[in-house]
C-alpha cells in the first residue's frame, strides 16, 4: 500500500470513527475519564484529561451524522476501485 493522500484521509477517518464510538459510561468511566472526573474551580485552567473528554464528547455530538455520510461515500470508493 502506497503513501497518498487518500491513504492519510481514510487513516483520519478511522481515528475519528474509533473516538466517536467511544462510549463514556462503558468504557470512559472504567478507565477514570468520566465526565464528572476533573472538574475544577472557577478560573483554574482545565487539565489535558478534561480537554480531552471536551474533545471526544464533541465530536461525538458534532460529526455523528457527517461520519455516516463520509463513511458510506469511503465504502462506495472502495467497492468501485478496489
Amino acid at each position: 500500500m502506497a503513501f497518498t493522500l487518500y491513504s492519510l484521509l481514510q487513516a483520519a477517518l478511522l481515528i475519528v470513527n474509533a473516538i466517536a464510538v467511544l462510549h463514556e459510561e462503558r468504557f470512559l468511566r472504567n478507565v477514570g475519564w468520566g465526565s464528572d472526573q476533573g472538574i475544577g474551580g472557577f478560573g483554574e485552567e482545565p487539565g489535558i484529561k478534561a480537554q480531552l473528554t471536551n474533545l471526544i464528547r464533541s465530536v461525538r455530538t458534532v460529526m455523528r451524522v457527517p461520519l455516516i455520510a463520509v463513511n458510506s461515500v469511503t465504502i462506495v470508493l472502495l467497492l468501485l476501485f478496489g
